[in-house]
């Protein structure tokens, strides 16, 4: 795990060896507050820089983009079981125009009780969709974020 989310695009490296060239979700060089500030939804571009704000404050680092859509902050290599590698961002969100994708909230212990506390939301794989911060207790999302980026060793 690295606090600094810069990095060169990298490559996924499949089972069998291959390199994936065309990976999507890596590191970008744009910049996450100009990425929220180009959304074409102005409740997004607010609640982009509520989320950008949040999960700055909890995490202490700064963020990156990931692929086109997602900010990510820190970073971690995996092996999955199907024998798949690469980086991925501990914690993260992603303004998307119908509700809001939030990454990495499911990995601490003490998770699924948290869940239950934070109020309007529902489960994806992977992730935590919210439709606008105002719906969720804001302190329940800090611990959840917290928990999150504490989780991974």
């Amino acid at each position: 795990m690295t606090g600094t989310a810069k990095k060169e695009p990298g490559w996924t490296r499949g089972h069998t060896g291959e390199t994936a060239k065309d990976v999507k979700t890596t590191i970008t060089d744009v910049a996450p507050a100009d990425f929220v500030e180009g959304l074409e939804w102005p409740r997004r571009q607010e609640h982009g820089r509520f989320l950008l704000e949040v999960f700055g404050r909890v995490t202490g680092v700064e963020p990156a983009m990931w692929g086109p859509t997602m900010v990510g902050y820190g970073e971690a290599h995996y092996v999955s079981p199907s024998g798949r590698e690469g980086d991925w961002f501990l914690v993260g969100f992603s303004p998307r125009k119908a509700n809001l994708a939030l990454y990495g909230l499911q990995s601490a212990p003490d998770s699924e009780e948290l869940l239950e506390k934070l109020g309007k939301h529902k489960l994806g794989a992977g992730c935590v969709w919210i439709n606008k911060p105002e719906d969720v207790d804001q302190d329940v999302l800090e611990q959840l974020i917290r928990g999150g980026w504490e989780s991974v060793d």
